[in-house]
């Protein structure tokens, strides 16, 4: 007998262990919402796809707080500004407060070398039909961009000779010799710069006899807005942008193919300037007279940080949504995450604001489907009406 009761008492789970792994679940606000994806036995609905991420966890959670967060701006764009809010001082159009939440979009110069260009010039070609009172107005789906010189360029670019599809693995030394030039698995021929050149130099040369003969201070926006309305290219971001009158920002225009183009003209014909500080002013008093803001960024470096400081001269944005695969822990302002800027006073302390992690060229045209080009669509339906 003795035996048997020291074997029984061997064989119990020790209770160091049974504390250890089972331990006992209290009630917590965290335990709220069930992990649950998309059931295909419903058929391929991209809709419902969509709106399962929200609840599937990992980055497509991500992905549908920022769904989310961007509706948020939206939804507050469709109200009408009151009688005190509305800009009546302002002489600049393009800097004008046209809603109740001004929404910066900023972007890095490889989503314009790829297709999410054309969601960009979606964004920025199409108008939001709004009712306000008795009467409808149209508006922007943005108010400003901040961009790099390439995001420029690149646009221009497209609207004279095509980018082509290539393979991240091509050997740089032999296109190098082919006057190819790689971007990612994207192949852009040398001649194309060559027929930048060719297009942009007399535009440059206009520009600088107009700075002499009629005293026109030159900004990287205003430079932008000349481009887009000579480009006079449908498919062009900024032919839209200047159509629309919404201001592009690109601080640091120089660092591109624009900006060699500038370094080759000062030789040529001297004498262009560009100022930059007037932008800067153009830009923050966009975001100090903001009623709300909504910040949509892609990617990291100076567009990121530009649009989060200006914001930090109203004390935050509202609303943000940032789109990158860097990491935080370089301490790089691109890789940060919105709780840093938190900390800056760029983004308010008690806004949602929302990370994705991923390559955007995936994501951001999804994201678009889901916030701005349904509500254009439900827009645009209640027009014809």
């Amino acid at each position: 007998m003795a035996s048997t009761s020291t074997s029984s008492k061997a064989d119990e789970l020790p209770q160091t262990i049974r504390d250890a792994v089972l331990v006992k679940t209290v009630k917590s606000s965290d335990l709220t919402t069930t992990v649950q994806g998309y059931d295909f036995n419903r058929g391929v609905d991209y809709e419902a796809l969509l709106q399962t991420y929200l609840y599937s966890g990992f980055q497509a959670t991500n992905f549908g707080l920022a769904v989310e967060e961007i509706k948020k701006m939206i939804e507050l764009r469709e109200v009408p500004l009151t009688t005190d809010k509305e800009d009546i001082y302002e002489d600049d159009i393009f800097i004008k407060r046209r809603s109740n939440c001004t929404v910066f979009l900023g972007y890095t110069s490889n989503m314009v070398s790829c297709g999410v260009r054309d969601t960009i010039r979606y964004l920025v070609q199409n108008k939001m039909v709004y009712q306000v009172f008795y009467y409808s107005i149209l508006e922007s789906q943005v108010d400003a961009i901040v961009t790099t010189a390439g995001g420029v360029e690149e646009d221009l670019i497209k609207c004279l000779a095509p980018t082509y599809i290539g393979d991240f693995n091509l050997d740089g030394r032999t296109l190098r010799e082919q006057g190819i030039n790689r971007i990612g698995n994207l192949l852009v021929p040398n001649d194309n710069y060559c027929k930048f050149e060719t297009w942009v130099m007399p535009i440059l040369d206009s520009m600088l006899k107009e700075q002499k003969e009629k005293g026109i201070l030159w900004t990287p926006s205003k430079v932008i807005a000349r481009l887009g309305e000579e480009i006079n290219n449908t498919d062009s971001i900024y032919y839209w942008a200047s159509k629309n009158h919404i201001p592009v920002f690109s601080p640091a225009l120089t660092d591109g193919s624009l900006g060699d183009m500038m370094f080759v003209h000062s030789y040529r014909n001297p004498g262009l300037i560009v100022d930059i500080i007037s932008d800067l002013r153009r830009l923050n008093s966009m975001a100090v007279k903001a009623v709300h803001t909504g910040m949509i960024i892609i990617g990291g470096g100076v567009v990121k940080h530009h649009i989060c400081n200006a914001n930090l001269m109203r004390n935050g944005a509202d609303f943000s949504v940032f789109i990158n695969t860097a990491s935080e822990y370089d301490g790089s302002d691109s890789g940060a995450r919105p709780d840093e800027a938190i900390s800056w006073g760029k983004i308010r302390k008690d806004a949602k604001p929302v990370k994705v992690y991923a390559e955007a060229s995936l994501v951001f045209p999804l994201l678009i489907a889901q916030t701005f080009a349904k509500a254009h669509s439900k827009s645009a339906a209640a027009k014809t009406l």
